[in-house]
């Protein structure tokens, strides 16, 4: 694997001097293969190469994007599928909270009374700080109406389970990071459509109770299979086997409501029961996936280090896809997007480091919640961009800052890592000549 990662950065080298002969001439059937070959077989090769694998996820996001621009037709429609199909961008996105689901665990929920402050901390610079600045971008910036709802949209959105990656990475405080993410992601079926209906609600119809709905959808239910999946592998035989005897009830739930409840009732009752009755049967899906899921994993233990790729490849998909659909706009607004996504991240980091300080908490905890304020849920923003059929306008946001997110966030994590090494030998050598 090693060799064919050192070859790809050799094909990599080859498709730059084709690409730039290409611009040269202004030829795209030389720079446009060229730049996609490039992207790819960089994105792999930068895997052999210690100091770049942080970022070879970065490196695969921005090969989506490249390819979203390049060629958006044909890869908005792959052999007669509509890749911005509703449910094929639910499922997926489902299945990528699903793969960082299985990094959190039921334990992380009861870290909130010993991190009570930073929680609360975190928790509320979270929804006002990263809202009131997509408000305020839209206004310096004047942005189309779908695309300013979109960069308040995930200003609203719940912390992403990438700030943990990165707590970790700057050896911050990693209970309180997971915590607080935990907490948003709880918070959000209510926070996120409310903000939304406030800030955005004169710029796009902001339907409440279906956005709340669809956020459960996209990330609660996930999430939920992912820690049965954790309950089952410490549970006892007889809880195990009560989980199992549920699991097939919510399974003939599901075969009844298919084959018999959706034909004969569903036409006479009213909508809000219909959307309701969704929910439910999801978390009964949940139930099923989350025992099968787990029967699976005891058979083949090696599976649960493949779901973060799983997770990674639907970040790619959605990437691709909410840039090809929104190519044309991209092409007008990309460069002011970008800045926006600079500054809404980096007041993020700021506003959620300074409010820490203030109130004492400690350089540790700071910069976790600088992590927990800055980095937003793009895979929620993207889902939700979806569900309104609007991915290529209220989904474009995400597409930029979810990129800017990663990048900002790994520079900013291996920076504080080396600092707290050096706080750490301070300190160590501070105590030894004390003694």
């Amino acid at each position: 694997m090693y060799t064919f990662r050192r070859f790809c950065l050799l094909v990599a080298l080859v498709a730059l001097a084709v690409l730039l002969y290409g611009l040269l001439r202004s030829d795209a059937v030389f720079w446009q293969p060229a730049a996609l070959v490039l992207a790819l077989s960089t994105s792999i090769g930068m895997g052999s190469i210690e100091s770049l694998k942080s970022y070879q996820y970065t490196a695969w996001i921005i090969t989506a994007v490249v390819a979203g621009m390049i060629y958006p037709e044909k890869l908005l429609n792959i052999g007669g599928v509509d890749m911005r199909n509703k449910w094929l961008i639910l499922i997926v996105i489902q299945l990528v909270m699903f793969g960082m689901g299985m990094k959190m665990s039921i334990k992380d929920f009861t870290g909130i009374a010993k991190s009570g402050k930073g929680v609360v901390v975190g928790l509320m610079s979270h929804f006002t700080v990263m809202p009131l600045m997509g408000l305020l971008l839209t206004k310096v910036f004047h942005f189309d109406t779908e695309i300013a709802a979109g960069i308040i949209l995930i200003g609203c959105c719940s912390s992403g389970l990438a700030s943990n990656v990165m707590t970790y990475i700057a050896k911050g405080n990693l209970v309180l990071s997971v915590t607080v993410t935990a907490v948003t992601t709880i918070a959000a079926p209510v926070m996120t459509p409310f903000l939304m209906k406030i800030l955005a609600g004169t710029l796009i119809e902001v339907k409440f109770i279906n956005m709340m709905m669809e956020i459960i959808k996209i990330v609660i239910v996930p999430l939920s299979a992912a820690l049965i999946h954790d309950y089952l592998k410490t549970a006892s035989p007889d809880q195990a086997k009560k989980l199992n005897s549920i699991a097939l009830l919510s399974a003939a739930w599901l075969v009844i409501n298919l084959l018999i409840w959706k034909s004969t009732f569903a036409p006479n009752l009213s909508e809000p029961f219909l959307e309701s009755l969704e929910v439910l049967n999801f978390f009964t899906g949940a139930v099923v996936i989350g025992v099968l899921y787990h029967m699976l994993a005891k058979k083949s233990p090696k599976i649960d280090d493949f779901m973060p790729y799983f997770s990674m490849a639907g970040i790619v998909y959605f990437t691709t896809v909410t840039t090809a659909a929104g190519r044309d706009h991209l092409l007008q607004v990309g460069f002011l997007l970008f800045i926006a996504a600079v500054i809404h991240n980096g007041a993020g980091y700021f506003f959620g480091y300074a409010f820490s300080r203030i109130i004492g908490l400690n350089k540790a905890d700071a910069r976790t919640l600088a992590f927990e304020v800055g980095l937003q849920n793009g895979g929620m923003a993207t889902g939700l961009a979806g569900s309104m059929g609007k991915l290529g306008t209220v989904g474009l946001a995400a597409a930029v800052f979810s990129p800017w997110m990663n990048i900002s966030g790994s520079i900013l994590a291996n920076y504080w890592r080396r600092k707290a090494l050096k706080e750490e030998a301070a300190s160590i050598q501070y105590k030894n000549e004390k003694d």
